[in-house]
């Protein structure tokens, strides 16, 4: 009689297990591959793609404003005016809630305040070195309509040219890459505060390099033929996004009161976010407007 021989394998189930994880693994780490070249998809789309439609965008609005203007038969070059002030009062009123736009959430650029509280004037500071201009300036320009871009600042140092549209919607004004002016604050060459915000990263990025301005430094606003010419003044760094104070009818940081004027002239405010690539705080740039 054959004897039998039986052969036992021993640890078959657990080679089997480790067959099954390292599958569940790769696995896994296909999935975890996939969704990292779908969020890299995602932030190239957003950082590059957006931003170079919202500046082609905001670049043909500027020649279509300047084509409409021409046919409209306003000079080509820039007014100064003619002995008329034209200067009226300007309030901040409400500047409604630029911690939030609209119709799209949350506004990076825009936000300088966090709620929709209205900014009270700075009472001026006795004894300040700044006082009003009373030298013959342009009229003021008209009021546009909600969210139409109906001006272009151009910042020389910058080699900037960009719409300026009326109000801070994020989805109507700021995302198409153009400037928008808050709400209630005053015109172009108007006596107050014409106040405005703008993204620095994404979307255009019109503000992106404000933080290379200096005092001295010409700001132009044009709109329909005419031109106000703003010089910078003071440039405050850093400041938080509820500091209302940056963009009252006369500018003075409630958070850093060292930062500001304090006697009605015409002004002019540019606010950003900073540091780059975050809303954590604001960056203000202010001019006065230059006497004709």
């Amino acid at each position: 009689m054959r004897d039998h021989i039986r052969v036992v394998v021993q640890g078959g189930g657990r080679r089997g297990r480790g067959v099954r994880l390292a599958r569940l693994l790769w696995a896994a780490a296909e999935v975890v591959t996939t969704l990292g070249v779908v969020v890299a998809l995602l932030v190239v789309h957003q950082v590059w793609w957006t931003n170079r439609q919202a500046a082609a965008a905001a670049q043909e609005r500027v020649q279509a404003l300047e084509r409409a203007w021409q046919g409209d038969g306003a000079e080509a070059g820039a007014e100064t005016g003619s002995g008329d002030t034209g200067v009226s009062d300007g309030s901040v009123g409400s500047v409604g809630s630029v911690g939030s736009a609209p119709g799209g959430g949350s506004s990076p650029a825009a936000e300088v305040t966090g709620s929709p509280t209205g900014a009270a004037p700075v009472s001026p500071s006795a004894g300040s070195a700044e006082g009003a201009s009373t030298a013959p300036r342009p009229k003021p320009a008209p009021t546009p309509a909600r969210d139409e871009a109906y001006a272009v600042l151009r910042v020389p140092r910058l080699g900037l040219a960009v719409p300026v549209a009326q109000g801070i919607d994020k989805r109507a004004v700021l995302d198409k890459g153009y400037v928008g002016q808050y709400p209630g604050t005053a015109r172009p060459g108007e006596r107050g505060n014409f106040a405005l915000a703008g993204h620095r990263n994404t979307h255009g990025e019109p503000f992106r390099y404000v933080n290379r301005l200096r005092p001295g430094d010409e700001l132009y606003v044009d709109v329909r033929g005419r031109r106000w010419t703003y010089v910078v003044g003071q440039v405050l760094n850093e400041t938080t996004e509820r500091d209302t104070g940056v963009i009252a009818p006369v500018p003075r940081s409630a958070v850093r009161p060292e930062y500001g004027y304090s006697r009605p002239d015409a002004y002019i405010t540019l606010t950003t976010c900073t540091p780059e690539y975050s809303s954590k705080y604001r960056l203000v740039v202010w001019g006065t407007l230059k006497s004709a």
